[in-house]
């Protein structure tokens, strides 16, 4: 069987380029995220790299060298063609290929809206060369209609940190550290993406829903984060070894799952902000803010509950307290 529904979500075990013709109307995609195959013989990648593949699923399909730009431009296309105005595109991609890929996106109409860095723990070791510990992430969008970017998803514009800084400001920048997830004893496939990535372009590039693609689903990691998110997924896999492992694996999801570890920004205008302290306020606040830390708590918990209890920006509690002996 070539589909496969799960949750009321169609996979596909296909090619996708095929399956995309024959299975997407124009325009019916919300969001796609998706890793393609290396080029670079990444069915052999284990004996440059020197890694322990006994967990790694069998049945990864490489596309030749020469075959790569040709390739790239065909599933492109595709892409373009089914995501709706609006719609939104991540290509993970590593150096050695990069080239053809923005090659075929240049011959689009997609606009690029950034070109993000994601910078991972564990880069492979060399001697001769400086070592690489990094991934392109090529973030586009269709024209001609309403691009989602929820602002606020993941932190608050008047959130900061101990500093002083702004944590929106600093989780929207175009440099990512976000560490590779391993799985020691467990059946993966060769190079699965970090639920934290996925997480972080679904909030912020989609909303409960709609419907999230990953034309190369390889671990189904994509189709497995839209659904603990309330999106809709769906997508295609070539190889019938690894289609198989990652429908069994989707099938023990349960949609929403990961909705309750979301953190929960602050959003909106401090309900105090602006307003002059009093004298009154100020020693309600040290007061407080003593009796917190006698609990045991750090001095980052305790201006948490203290944004809340006295309505007021972060960074203005922490210029009181050092104003007062408490930096």
């Amino acid at each position: 069987m070539v589909a496969t529904t799960i949750h009321g979500c169609n996979f596909y075990n296909m090619d996708c380029i095929e399956g995309v013709r024959s299975h997407f109307a124009d325009e019916s995609v919300d969001l796609i995220i998706t890793d393609p195959p290396y080029g670079i013989e990444g069915d052999a990648l284990h004996r440059h790299y020197n890694r322990n593949e006994l967990h790694v699923v069998d049945g990864y399909v490489e596309i030749p060298l020469a075959d790569y730009p040709s390739f790239s431009r065909k599933w492109i296309r595709e892409a373009e063609r089914i995501l709706r105005p609006g719609g939104q595109m991540y290509v993970i991609s590593g150096y050695s290929n990069l080239i053809h890929i923005l090659n075929a996106l240049h011959e689009t109409d997609l606009q690029e809206i950034n070109h993000i860095i994601w910078k991972y723990n564990f880069g492979v070791y060399t001697s001769r060369k400086y070592v690489s510990s990094h991934y392109h992430i090529l973030y586009y969008a269709k024209p001609g209609g309403r691009r989602t970017f929820n602002l606020e998803c993941r932190y608050g514009l008047q959130e900061r940190d101990d500093q002083g800084g702004s944590l929106n400001y600093r989780d929207r920048e175009d440099v990512w550290i976000i560490d590779r997830e391993y799985k020691p004893g467990r059946s993966k496939n060769k190079n699965e993406l970090p639920d934290e990535l996925l997480t972080k372009m679904m909030q912020y590039s989609s909303n409960e829903g709609e419907l999230v693609c990953d034309l190369f689903l390889g671990g189904f990691s994509t189709a497995r984060v839209a659904l603990g998110l309330n999106r809709n997924a769906t997508g295609f896999e070539v190889s019938s070894e690894i289609f198989s492992h990652g429908v069994n694996l989707l099938r023990t999801v349960e949609p929403g799952y990961l909705c309750d570890s979301l953190r929960r920004p602050t959003v909106g205008r401090p309900r105090n902000q602006g307003k002059r302290w009093t004298e009154s306020e100020i020693q309600q606040l040290l007061q407080r803010f003593e009796g917190i830390m006698q609990e045991g708590n750090t001095k980052k918990k305790a201006i948490e509950e203290l944004t809340e209890e006295f309505g007021r920006g972060r960074f203005s509690i922490q210029r009181i307290l050092r104003e007062h002996g408490n930096s």
